[in-house]
């Protein structure tokens, strides 16, 4: 199975997408203050159980991160996500 996260910028969102199919995303506002806010991750019901929404948030805080950018976890899967990932709490804004 190939898996690709990217960075929808356009749609203010990450993707992730499985075999080329979209499988679920990861939305996300830019503050001026320099965060981007997660307010909501989903991942579509035919995807569920693939472990997925772990590899999406993953990718997409490592992007955070790599942009050096913080993150405001609004969403309970991304803050829940970071709360079992201590080596990612440094994000927190």
């Amino acid at each position: 199975m190939g898996i690709e996260i990217t960075n929808n910028a356009d749609a203010g969102r990450y993707e992730i997408r499985t075999d080329g199919e979209l499988a679920g995303f990861a939305e996300y506002r830019l503050r001026g203050d320099g965060t981007a806010v997660f307010t909501h991750t989903e991942i579509d019901p035919r995807f569920e159980g693939r472990g997925l929404g772990g590899k999406l948030a993953r990718g997409a805080l490592d992007d955070v991160r790599g942009r050096g950018v913080k993150a405001v976890p609004v969403c309970p899967f991304i803050k829940g996500w970071i709360e079992k990932h201590p080596d990612y709490q440094d994000l927190v804004a």
